[in-house]
């Protein structure tokens, strides 16, 4: 397994992503999205397994593109937009290879064993 948990430092489900993978002792590569980016083929790759840009964004943000973004027919457009500002992504991005969640997801990160 090569896990990578792409993440925000204060964000509360990130932690719990990084202390479920402690707990069961399986290595990963923690990467917060304020330093790094994702590069290009990493983020296509995640769009891909979690079926899209609508299933990376974080609609619950209080930033203001969100509110413009729900109005934008331009998938394409959306996902440069997302590409340029990682903070709009909801987090953790937890990959592995190429399978990818959003969010806080052991249920299928048991089945990654």
């Amino acid at each position: 397994m090569n896990i990578q948990i792409f993440g925000k430092s204060k964000c509360f489900d990130t932690k719990k992503a990084e202390r479920y993978f402690k707990e069961r002792r399986i290595p990963f590569q923690s990467i917060d999205l304020k330093r790094c980016d994702m590069s290009p083929r990493e983020f296509e790759s995640v769009l891909r397994a979690v079926g899209g840009i609508d299933n990376l964004i974080d609609w619950n943000g209080k930033a203001p593109e969100i509110t413009l973004m729900r109005y934008m027919d331009d998938v394409r457009a959306k996902e440069d937009h997302v590409f340029e500002n990682p903070l709009l992504m909801k987090t953790p991005v937890v990959r592995n290879g190429k399978l990818a969640t959003v969010g806080y997801c052991p249920e299928i990160w048991a089945s990654w064993d």
